[in-house]
């Protein structure tokens, strides 16, 4: 069994990566259910919905946790205590109201998980080894918008919102780009300092995202001389050393 575990969770195989994008799209199923139900009452359906979802996410945490060699270090991955939050959140889900609902906004650190998964991309996808700093950086707005909107949507809209989640969404990317419309405010001292949180965060890593785009690329390839490990996407030989290379890309390699 456990050597069956291991096949699906580090093998190299098909259908081993097939398994793991499967992952990907469960940690995106779950992100839809926990936007979806975050700022509305959870009756029993929402709520056994819940405690299947956590189920899930404790399986997989456990078969990791299980393979793992080093057990104290995957605990101290930032994506494997994502996981641990998300648990005991959705492990909560019955008790969660009043005061306690505030801890339906820890389950965006789902995103997280999908984090530890970018190294299968950037084995099975040239144009992700092309692109990785966009892409990464393009994650790394989108967990933030998620997360920062998600908080707004619990602490600062009002019950009385028709579109809840949208109001928050869209406060948050108008604070974020600047724009400021000024239809939806946060009025109170919180609000102002979470507003002035997400546009000093959210311009830092809109602008490391344009960065990415318009810069020179570099894709992450060891040299096998001197061991650098970005060089642009065309390079034949090491800036460095001057030895040879043979990067994978979209053309004749």
């Amino acid at each position: 069994m456990k050597q069956t575990v291991k096949f699906l969770y580090i093998g190299k195989d098909p259908i081993s990566v097939l398994f793991r994008y499967a992952l990907i799209l469960f940690d995106v199923a779950t992100i839809v259910f926990f936007v979806a139900t975050a700022h509305i009452a959870h009756g029993p359906g929402i709520t056994a919905a819940s405690m299947i979802v956590g189920l899930v996410i404790l399986l997989d945490f456990s078969a990791r946790m299980w393979i793992s060699k080093d057990r104290l270090k995957l605990l101290r991955q930032i994506y494997t205590l994502a996981d641990i939050v998300v648990i005991v959140s959705l492990m909560l889900d019955p008790f969660l109201t009043g005061s306690l609902a505030f801890l339906r906004i820890l389950r965006g650190l789902r995103l997280i998980h999908s984090y530890h998964l970018l190294r299968d991309l950037r084995r099975d996808s040239s144009f992700f080894r092309t692109h990785e700093d966009a892409v990464i950086a393009a994650i790394n707005l989108l967990v933030f918008v998620f997360a920062t909107s998600t908080a707004v949507l619990v602490f600062f809209i009002p019950e009385s919102s028709q579109t809840p989640y949208i109001d928050a969404l869209y406060f948050t990317i108008a604070t974020l780009t600047t724009t400021g419309f000024g239809d939806i405010t946060l009025p109170t001292p919180a609000g102002k300092l979470f507003s002035v949180f997400i546009m000093v965060v959210g311009v830092a890593l809109f602008v490391r995202l344009a960065q990415a785009i318009f810069m020179p690329q570099k894709v992450r390839h060891k040299c096998p001389s001197c061991g650098l490990y970005r060089h642009d996407p065309d390079a034949v030989h090491c800036k460095h050393c001057g030895g040879t290379l043979r990067i994978e890309t979209g053309g004749v390699s």
